[in-house]
């Protein structure tokens, strides 16, 4: 590799997707800048991306393929990557041998690399022909559908727009922790005059930041948007006329409203003041241009999708989605829009079996148990930490021993490569090509290879091109995968001509001048005619059984929100974000702690069905009587007290992380 600045894009999970400055001398990662030319990061960086050197040339990075007998042992050995594809190209002949087919064969994958060339594990799989895949998005999916509900499409306002905002209401998420760069945005928008609110169960960092905090009792959302909508109905509304003209179902919306939403039982359920509702209901109506941003947060209940689909419709009915620079964030899914030439790969077809078998994601291990001629037997890990990331870790547990050979693809030796048979070795994003575009933003951006592997790492398309190589000389013609294409034709074919309009490119080389944002998004004004008012047959959703679960005594709903300095398990590696005092601090309430009769800083255990979390009590006086909050990641991963999506939940639904209960006592030696 040649010295000098690379242009990269940090492809985590993450609102982001930030453009990156590389300094590379004699081959070696030296620095990292954010790029200027990136126009919503601006320049900037998160902690996370100002350590990636430290994240690149960590001692702990993986360097060679491994093999290890038996599995769980630690007992490793370093084998060649020919040994590696042999023994696993080996294990999928065989299979599909025994059984006939690929069905046997199957990869978990999710969202540990978002770059479009990481679809290279899907159009790998494609390339045997049907076998088990994994469908949906145990984050984000709830979300999706509700508001495709209301917009009939993907929609999300452009994120640089709320600066010119004099309203700004977040539900449910805390972007100081979780979209630093938004937050300069929003500061923006505060020096013009605009009205900063945060509802939310915990007061978070953001919620520090804003005019006016509202704490609301978990999963209520949905209610409390209800209420502020009947407030500003009958107080009578200038915009009736022209929502009735320009939405779906505001007659039917309103006649709901009217006749079925009780305000002081909103109050009672919400733990919202009626106060605190006129002051919403005050700002919804009055101040212009407003925007609603729909966290992630508030879909991981059972109530998520209702509570969005609701917030959708007050911003809708109060006239702030036709308002330049108001609008309605969430995330948006463009990258849909895309070739995604990986991906949609078209495999061989099978003589009996048309399609693929589909595993919900959200619950992967408890549904590929149920899998039967054949059962699955051998399974690809890649982009994901499962053991920190899933739950319900007694099925995965009897899925492991189900399995006859593991494959985990990583930078590093995570929980979950340690249950494998093989791991292999990933390159980092600064060691391969790639194409990025966000979930949040609307800027396109290149990913150069600035420097060379660290040591024998690989990137998922090469691990493809080389693995299918394998496949097809040890049985002719197995796999179809074109692996003669070189990276740079993937991206080039990526950008289609559609694409290149959408974003003003005459040739990809226009990417190595800085990033480009989508011309089509250019403001934020939605047209509404399409837009769908919230049914009112899901609004009375809440009722008793909400009340009954604040009012268990002594359980408690787990909260598990993203920490500043990690993403799930990655970085915990990264010694310049190393905060272990703090990976096992459980936050309870002031009554929680009188009642246990817990001390600040003793040892406590939280515990349900599912399994048990030793930690540190850190008393927390602005948390609810009802919550627990602890970090995601840490050396004892808090999912696995998450509660395994039921049977009653609604199909192709996020994970509902936030429904978890758990019970909570001092720790003693004698407990079990």
């Amino acid at each position: 590799m040649k010295d000098g600045i690379y242009r990269n894009t940090c492809p985590r999970n993450c609102y982001g997707t930030c453009g990156i400055l590389s300094y590379v001398k004699n081959g070696r990662l030296m620095k990292v800048t954010g790029d200027p030319k990136h126009g919503y990061t601006k320049g900037r960086l998160c902690a996370k991306g100002y350590a990636s050197t430290q994240f690149v040339y960590n001692t702990q990075r993986l360097k060679y393929p491994m093999i290890q007998s038996p599995r769980g042992s630690g007992n490793w050995k370093r084998i060649s990557w020919d040994e590696a594809y042999s023994i696993i190209a080996g294990k999928i002949i065989e299979l599909n041998q025994r059984y006939g087919s690929n069905l046997a064969s199957g990869y978990n994958k999710f969202s540990g690399n978002l770059g479009l060339l990481h679809f290279a594990v899907e159009g790998m799989f494609n390339s045997f022909g049907p076998h088990t895949k994994p469908t949906g998005n145990p984050c984000a999916l709830t979300g999706k559908l509700a508001v495709n509900q209301s917009f009939g499409d993907n929609y999300s306002s452009v994120p640089e727009d709320m600066a010119h905002a004099n309203l700004i209401v977040i539900w449910g998420a805390n972007p100081a922790v979780t979209n630093v760069h938004q937050m300069k945005f929003i500061y923006e928008a505060r020096r013009r005059g605009a009205k900063f609110v945060v509802i939310d169960p915990v007061f978070t960092r953001t919620a520090e930041k804003a005019d006016i905090y509202i704490q609301i009792n978990p999963g209520t959302d949905g209610l409390l948007a209800l209420g502020i909508a009947k407030i500003i109905i009958e107080k009578g509304i200038d915009f009736e006329e022209s929502t009735r003209d320009q939405t779906i179902g505001w007659d039917q919306y309103k006649h709901f409203i009217q006749h079925q939403i009780d305000l002081v039982e909103v109050s009672k359920q919400t733990g919202v003041s009626m106060e605190a509702m006129e002051v919403l209901a005050e700002f919804y109506g009055n101040l212009k241009p407003a925007v609603t941003w729909n966290g992630l947060g508030l879909q991981r209940n059972d109530r998520g999708g209702h509570s969005i689909s609701a917030i959708n419709s007050l911003a809708a009915m109060t006239g702030n989605l036709s308002n330049p620079n108001g609008g309605l964030y969430y995330m948006h899914f463009d990258i849909d829009y895309f070739p995604q030439l990986l991906l949609n790969h078209q495999g061989p077809v099978h003589p009996t079996i048309k399609n693929s078998r589909e595993v919900d994601i959200s619950n992967f291990s408890k549904n590929a148990l149920t899998l039967t001629d054949p059962p699955l037997k051998f399974l690809w890990v890649a982009s994901r930490n499962i053991i920190t990331q899933d739950q319900n870790f007694k099925s995965w547990k009897q899925l492991f021993n189900q399995l006859e050979l593991i494959v985990t693809v990583d930078l590093y030796l995570t929980k979950t490569a340690k249950q494998s048979d093989i791991v292999l070795p990933a390159a980092s994003h600064f060691e391969e090509e790639d194409l990025n575009i966000g979930y949040w933003h609307y800027w396109l951006s290149i990913n150069q290879k600035a420097i060379p592997p660290y040591y024998e790492a690989k990137s998922d398309l090469q691990i493809a091109r080389e693995l299918t190589k394998k496949l097809n000389e040890l049985s002719p013609e197995f796999s179809n995968f074109p692996y003669e294409k070189k990276t740079i034709d993937w991206i080039k074919e990526e950008l289609s001509p559609e694409i290149m309009g959408q974003y003003g490119l005459s040739s990809y080389e226009d990417l190595l001048e800085g990033p480009r944002r989508k011309i089509e998004i250019a403001h934020s004004i939605v047209n509404l005619e399409k837009f769908k008012l919230l049914p009112a047959i899901e609004a009375h959703s809440y009722d008793q059984d909400q009340v009954e679960t604040l009012q268990k005594p002594l359980t408690y709903r787990l909260l598990t929100p993203q920490s500043l300095l990690k993403i799930h398990s990655q970085y915990e590696m990264v010694s310049w974000l190393d905060h272990r005092e703090t990976d096992n601090i459980i936050e309870i309430s002031n009554n929680a702690a009188i009642e246990h009769a817990i001390e600040d800083h003793s040892k406590i255990e939280i515990y349900n069905d599912h399994g048990l979390i030793v930690g540190i009590a850190k008393i927390n006086p602005t948390l609810p009587n009802n919550v627990v909050l602890a970090p995601q990641a840490g050396s004892d991963p808090i999912n696995q007290l998450i509660s395994p999506k039921g049977e009653q939940s609604a199909k192709g639904s996020s994970t509902f992380f936030y429904d978890s209960m758990v019970k909570i006592r001092r720790k003693s030696d004698k407990n079990v």
